[in-house]
């Protein structure tokens, strides 16, 4: 039961309430970053740019724990905690080898069919922005948003809106993103090819939450994607060519999202006690 101090309007609308917080939260810490560059008239230098990415990386978390106790209270927070715990059925654990897997695809198809140049990397370390982002990101996206959001749509319909708007939330660091960076005149179409990828992603997370009601399983899947891309992408392509692998991968998610759809429905799931049976 909400705490009855609560602010009201927050309660009302705590979808837009969460969003507006965890943007207002990342965006400033991104900002705080890039202004003294910006007031110098000088470009953000690469790895100020990479800082901006895990100082934004706090506000998912932040506004999604923040939410929790605002709008549930203690229980609510018991219930997230118990989520991140959660595990479900270990099969669920064989979704985790489908951003690498589409990732490697992509990049040895191109590279034997388009030019050398597509040939993935083995930046090991990319792992760890992998984990950073998945573990700290899905406590929001995952444990706030797309439950508050499935209350009135239905689970496909949230999770298409979550990850447009989580695409979106990447915009202060998009052109940090990827091997070829500044991304110049290609901005605007990596920026799309990365929503057209990050959305059909968005369906596979929620997919996996909705049948094992696992925000630790989803924040392992969004590692896995994001440290797969870290680990993998080429880097020797120009701007233009990671704009075309980028869109390619995310064509590839849109195709298992499709499979998903055809055999779990809209709400994703076969049957209400779905998750039940993955306890």
């Amino acid at each position: 039961m909400a705490p009855k101090s609560q602010p009201r309007l927050i309660h009302r609308y705590r979808v837009t309430s969460y969003f507006a917080l965890t943007y207002i939260l990342s965006w400033a810490g991104a900002f705080v970053i890039a202004l003294p560059y910006w007031m110098r008239g000088k470009p953000i230098p690469l790895i100020s740019g990479l800082m901006m990415f895990p100082v934004m990386l706090l506000g998912p978390s932040i506004a999604g724990i923040t939410l929790t106790w605002v709008c549930e209270g203690k229980q609510g927070l018991r219930v997230l905690s118990h989520h991140l715990r959660r595990v479900g059925s270990p099969r669920w654990l064989a979704a985790l080898l489908i951003p690498p897997g589409l990732v490697l695809a992509v990049l040895f198809a191109l590279k034997t069919f388009v030019s050398s140049a597509f040939a993935p990397n083995l930046f090991l370390m990319g792992f760890i922005f992998g984990a950073m982002a998945g573990v700290l990101e899905e406590i929001g996206w995952t444990g706030f948003a797309f439950p508050t959001m499935r209350v009135k749509q239905n689970a496909l319909q949230a999770a298409v809106s979550l990850g447009l708007l989580w695409a979106a939330w990447h915009l202060p660091v998009i052109d940090h993103l990827g091997s070829a960076v500044p991304h110049g005149k290609y901005w605007l179409p990596f920026f799309l090819s990365f929503t057209v990828a990050m959305t059909a992603l968005r369906v596979l997370i929620c997919w996996v939450y909705a049948n094992t009601e696992s925000v630790l399983l989803a924040q392992m899947l969004h590692a896995s994607s994001t440290g797969a891309l870290a680990v993998f992408s080429p880097p020797r392509v120009t701007a233009g060519q990671e704009v075309f692998w980028y869109a390619a991968y995310g064509v590839l998610l849109w195709a298992v999202v499709a499979i998903i759809v055809a055999n779990f429905g809209k709400a994703l799931v076969k049957s209400s006690s779905a998750s039940v049976r993955c306890a």
